[in-house]
């Protein structure tokens, strides 16, 4: 679930003041946002703990984390702050475009002086931006990016010039596509559903979809019928929706985050098509896009970390959505739940201020080996689930780890379905589900 640019329905949102929290927004570079909490005023230095936060701000997913992170400010300083320094968040708008990106990252890194970088949603930005980070030794936690190779080309690759760099979520696509595989198994289970198409947004995040997942499919019995990676700027699925009903699969595994898929899901409605549409689409994550769909993202899923704030993954999960959603009330600009990247950004924070607690600093720069070493015997319980991170020796240092139940099967991969009449619910896996899975009333 990278999710890379979704060019969200939202795109008019750029961030509302709201003085009553005590954050104010105001200009930090061309399209960037600094945000300051009281007690806290100007950015980096040597007074005060300043966090970067690196998102597309002119989308939902970028938003929602901006929001959690200044959040997760709040609350800090409420709680005396990190290392006893107040928190300031400054926020740099990266878009979904790799240039700014890197500008804006230099900037925060170079003017603000921030003590930790978090954020970065396209997998792109993130591959992007990864050496000059790494250049400048800042920890930076990605809480948006789920290809392997952001791993896999900095600490998997070199890993004393790249040990700055952590991953917190969610897990990657690599170990993504082995949890579908587990979801199929439950579909199978529930609906009798064993053929199966692939489709996928053609981008980096989705390359170990496209590797991985029709080969762990036929693994488990499965038959794969079909399989296709579509051009970003698709914008009629008219052929598309041919083929597979052609092929007739009994669901069809898309992952799509550039593309927005309301067109193929309002061709699917009105032709009924005797298929399920199933894995991650990064549009439908947005609180309202059941109603922006105009009712037809009915039974369509997507995996999203926090399972959106629809069950209790743990007792932080449910708390934190009632604090995010009394946080930003009043906020027109705001999504009405975290988003996955949210989640993702709020525990980042938190489970920093944790690492440099037990290393006794946050002066990465006289201590970068006590705070890794510290961010490595992690066991921290987020809203997502338990993290902690693999080790230089793994085969994906600093990732965030995946979770596994009695079965091996992957658990810190929640999938949620918008059901009948627009209700949320997480259908999987088995302890977090709120509801049973649907399957279109068309389908037998």
């Amino acid at each position: 679930m990278d999710n890379d640019d979704n060019n969200t329905l939202r795109s008019d949102r750029t961030g509302k003041i709201s003085v009553g929290r005590r954050r104010f927004i105001g200009a930090a570079g061309a399209g960037a946002v600094a945000t300051t909490f009281a007690g806290c005023i100007g950015g980096g230095g040597d007074e005060g703990f300043t966090i970067g936060h690196l998102a597309p701000l002119e989308n939902t997913q970028g938003i929602g984390s901006e929001r959690s992170a200044e959040l997760a400010a709040e609350e800090i300083n409420e709680e005396g702050g990190i290392r006893d320094e107040d928190v300031e968040i400054v926020s740099a708008n990266t878009r979904t475009d790799p240039s700014t990106a890197q500008d804006e990252a230099s900037r925060l890194i170079n003017q603000e002086n921030v003590d930790l970088l978090v954020g970065t949603f396209s997998s792109e930005v993130s591959l992007n931006i990864m050496d000059m980070i790494a250049e400048n030794n800042v920890p930076y936690i990605v809480t948006g990016s789920a290809s392997p190779a952001i791993i896999e080309n900095s600490t998997g690759s070199d890993y004393e010039a790249n040990k700055n760099i952590f991953r917190s979520g969610p897990i990657n696509s690599h170990f993504q596509a082995e949890a579908m595989g587990g979801y199929a198994d439950y579909l199978s289970d529930h609906h009798g559903w064993n053929s199966f198409a692939y489709l996928a947004d053609d981008a980096a995040w989705t390359d170990p979809f496209t590797n991985n997942l029709p080969g762990e499919l036929e693994s488990r019995g499965y038959d794969v019928v079909y399989e296709s990676e579509l051009s970003t700027g698709i914008d009629d699925f008219s052929t598309v929706m041919d083929d597979l009903e052609s092929e007739d699969p009994d669901a069809v595994f898309r992952f799509f985050a550039h593309i927005i898929a309301t067109d193929m899901l309002a061709s699917w409605h009105q032709r009924q098509s005797e298929f399920g549409i199933e894995g991650i689409h990064v549009a439908s994550m947005t609180p309202d896009f059941y109603e922006l769909s105009q009712e037809t993202a009915t039974f369509e899923t997507t995996s999203q970390s926090g399972a959106a704030g629809t069950t209790d993954i743990t007792d932080k999960t449910l708390d934190f959505v009632d604090a995010y959603q009394s946080f930003t009330e009043g906020d027109d600009d705001a999504p009405d739940l975290p988003m996955y990247m949210g989640f993702n950004t709020y525990d980042a924070i938190y489970l920093y201020r944790e690492a440099v607690e037990e290393a006794g600093t946050a002066d990465y720069e006289s201590d970068l080996d006590g705070i890794v070493d510290a961010m490595l015997g992690l066991e921290y319980t987020g809203t997502t689930g338990e993290i902690s991170f693999y080790g230089e020796d793994d085969e994906y240092p600093h990732d965030v780890q995946e979770e596994r139940g009695e079965n091996d099967e992957i658990t810190n991969f929640p999938i949620t379905q918008w059901q009948p009449g627009g209700g949320l619910e997480c259908v999987y896996p088995e302890q977090y589900r709120t509801a049973d899975h649907v399957q279109p009333e068309w389908m037998g």
